[in-house]
């Protein structure tokens, strides 16, 4: 297997909108959450979400094409210019056939959606936007990434709900592992903060409906009541390791195993014992052939639902056993709330970064664990700590579970 490395990263957040900004706000315990500005929410009962904030697609794209991408796809785009710039890779001396693309999203664009909706009803369908459905559907991010840049390779979209950042990530690692592509732009990317998906989500009992921004995402916390709906988009460069050395690149991390499960369990809620995020970060581990007590910090999918953080908690004792005890944890959804398809790749974007700057970041909000919640959740403040390997998690409706795992790159 060829090995695959990480040359470059690309974010916006709701606590910045480009990675130095989005580790500036992580060292410093920032909350993205606020007011929902989206629409009026006064016949909610969830008032608070985790938006993105001073974001203008003209600063990253053509305005033309910009009008022609809905948000989700124009985050996408946006961080993509990022990671390409920090990776130094010239499209002009790839081969476009060699460089490939693999970013989701869960939903797409619920705000064409809706929009178009209401014309139909109420002006008919022929006042619908002819661009309605290149907007809305979920592979747009990546279509309009291989435009925006000259990608020419595989080219895919995986939709798993909140494990599709993740899965992307995993199956872009396995592209170049197997020989397909030598370079992989890869992540997720999510803007469905929507009447529509709010109610969902709202009558799902999904979301926390504190709305005291300071206590509405507090992951493993005994007084947590759901998740925070957040926006956004992460995106990697993963390349092969002997394409990256020829061209100078600085390495960032090397990307070594990926694990995927299903539960086969429920729509909603994950296996109470955790078997299938279990078997996830088992396999991972088993694919870079490391054991349970090398990893020594993991970022949880940590949605701050009362079963999310108590099933994944046992699959982490299930699969790590003692060793558990040992690990450092946190949750990245306690300052930026949950990205949906866009949560796991932000999350590896913020891995990458612990692991580079040898700090993990608290769980902000984190005052009492919640019962069976006993391990050390980073809890306070965030601690100096060498990362010689570290895993990411990511759960989702419909039992889809991933875990990929890096480890510091050494020659």
């Amino acid at each position: 297997m060829r090995r695959v490395v990480v040359t470059g990263m690309g974010a916006i957040t709701p606590i910045g909108l480009n990675v130095d900004e989005y580790w500036n706000g992580i060292k410093e315990g920032k909350l993205g959450f606020g007011e929902i500005t989206a629409f009026d929410t006064t016949d909610y009962k969830v008032k608070v979400a985790a938006e993105v904030k001073g974001f203008k697609a003209a600063d990253y794209m053509d305005r033309k094409d910009a009008k022609r991408m809905e948000a989700f796809a124009q985050y996408a785009v946006a961080a993509t210019q990022e990671a390409f710039a920090q990776s130094g890779i010239d499209m002009e001396k790839e081969d476009p056939y060699r460089v490939g693309c693999c970013v989701g999203s869960g939903v797409g664009s619920l705000q064409s959606i809706e929009r178009e909706y209401k014309k139909l009803l109420e002006k008919g369908p022929s006042r619908v936007h002819l661009l309605l459905v290149p907007q809305m559907i979920t592979n747009m991010a990546a279509g309009n990434i291989t435009i925006q840049f000259g990608i020419k390779g595989k080219s895919i979209n995986i939709a798993t709900a909140c494990a599709t950042g993740t899965h992307n990530i995993g199956e872009a690692f396995r592209t170049i592992q197997h020989g397909e592509c030598d370079v992989m732009v890869a992540g997720g990317t999510e803007d469905a903060i929507t009447p529509i998906s709010v109610a969902g989500f709202t009558s799902l009992t999904a979301l926390s409906t504190t709305n005291n921004p300071e206590r509405c995402s507090i992951p493993f916390d005994k007084d947590r009541d759901g998740f925070v709906i957040g926006a956004g988009a992460g995106i990697v460069i993963l390349e092969e390791l002997e394409h990256a050395k020829a061209r100078g690149a600085n390495i960032l991390a090397e990307v070594v195993g990926y694990g995927a499960t299903s539960d086969a369990y429920h729509i909603t809620s994950p296996a109470e014992d955790g078997a299938g995020a279990t078997h996830a970060m088992l396999f991972a581990m088993e694919d870079a052939g490391v054991k349970p007590e090398q990893v020594s910090y993991i970022n949880a999918h940590g949605t701050s639902t009362h079963h999310n953080d108590l099933f994944e908690t046992r699959a982490i004792k299930s699969a790590f056993g003692d060793h558990a005890y040992n690990l450092k944890i946190n949750s990245t959804k306690s300052m930026i709330g949950h990205l949906l398809g866009g949560a796991g790749a932000v999350e590896f974007v913020a891995m990458v970064l612990q692991m580079n700057h040898n700090y993990i970041h608290q769980t902000v909000g984190l005052e009492e664990p919640g019962e069976e919640l006993d391990l050390d959740y980073v809890q306070g403040h965030g601690v100096e700590a060498e990362i010689e390997y570290a895993m990411s998690n990511s759960l989702a409706f419909g039992g889809h579970n991933a875990s990929i795992l890096i480890k510091k790159y050494h020659e």
